[in-house]
């Protein structure tokens, strides 16, 4: 299902980040921090390795007004930190109901930039959620915390096709009512 955003997507100010729309100049830090294997194999998406030209064609899909995600860079310059840090996304499902993805660059890693970031964009709810799901690989505790802490219920067992790791791969699934 595609959603065509009603109005132009949000920028959510947290405490230490922004959550802002993809532009054409982020594609450089999306390449850069998004082709390294520890990113690409804790994502369903993510080719390993990551071509600049992938990265441009991500970003341009995200500027598109009929889309699947609503997609946005976790701007760590608030805190001095880089203009993309990593990237959070929300894909509208259906029954006032999105899954929320992201990734952070491993040199911002056990700082709080994904909980900030998934909390941030939880609390603006820019699709109007009655609720949330998640799902992370089951090699992804750190994902899993990010997830708990952020107020999601474990569901259950799953499994998903990771494309840098070329094959399903056992997955934990959550939910969040908001």
């Amino acid at each position: 299902m595609k959603f065509e955003s009603i109005s132009r997507q949000p920028e959510i100010d947290g405490k230490r980040i922004s959550l802002r729309p993809l532009c054409g100049d982020d594609a450089h830090l999306v390449a850069r921090h998004a082709n390294d294997q520890r990113i690409a194999q804790m994502t369903t998406s993510i080719p390993f390795p990551l071509s600049y030209e992938a990265a441009q064609e991500f970003v341009a899909k995200s500027r598109m007004p009929e889309r699947e995600h609503d997609v946005w860079a976790i701007d760590g310059s608030p805190a001095s930190a880089a203009a993309v840090l990593g990237v959070i996304s929300l894909k509208y499902l259906d029954r006032d109901q999105s899954e929320v993805g992201y990734w952070v660059a491993p040199e911002y890693w056990n700082q709080g930039y994904a909980g900030e970031a998934v909390k941030t964009l939880l609390a603006a709810n820019p699709h109007a959620n009655r609720s949330v799901v998640a799902s992370v690989f089951q090699d992804n505790a750190a994902s899993a915390r990010v997830l708990s802490g952020a107020g999601f219920a474990w569901l259950g067992e799953a499994e998903a096709f990771c494309l840098s790791r070329a094959g399903h791969v056992p997955t934990w699934t959550y939910l969040k009512t908001l």
